[in-house]
């Protein structure tokens, strides 16, 4: 049986500008990073205290390892304790933000993306 979400791996063309982007604009720290000097590297990152860590891979070293392999951007919700603050953080850090949303069931949302446009949401959760 499952018991919890371990790694989400995200497939980027930059991994330098992708850590960049994950801990200079969104605080999350490195927790480990491997490099087999022949181009198979991936670095591990997760905001402090998170379960779920999300892994970044060279893009184009998978798609030659596994050419079947689905390398599109997963589909991820983060979860926040200041909406209105991490939304005014992200502007002030020139990411690409959307308008915070309302959904039907009271929740607010935004939408942000990565230095490769690839989109992520954040929903405000106490």
């Amino acid at each position: 049986m499952i018991t919890n979400v371990g790694q989400i791996m995200l497939y980027v063309n930059n991994q330098d500008e992708a850590v960049n982007f994950w801990t200079e604009k969104l605080g999350f720290r490195v927790i480990a990073e491997e490099d087999n000097g022949q181009g198979f590297r991936w670095i591990e990152v997760a905001p402090d205290g998170a379960a779920t860590s999300i892994v970044l891979h060279n893009k184009e070293f998978v798609a030659k390892m596994e050419p079947d392999m689905n390398l599109g951007t997963p589909s991820l919700m983060f979860f926040t304790h200041d909406l209105n603050q991490l939304h005014t953080d992200l502007t002030n850090k020139n990411v690409k933000v959307g308008e915070i949303v309302s959904l039907p069931n009271n929740a607010r949302v935004f939408n942000f993306a990565d230095v490769e446009d690839n989109y992520f949401a954040v929903t405000e959760k106490k």
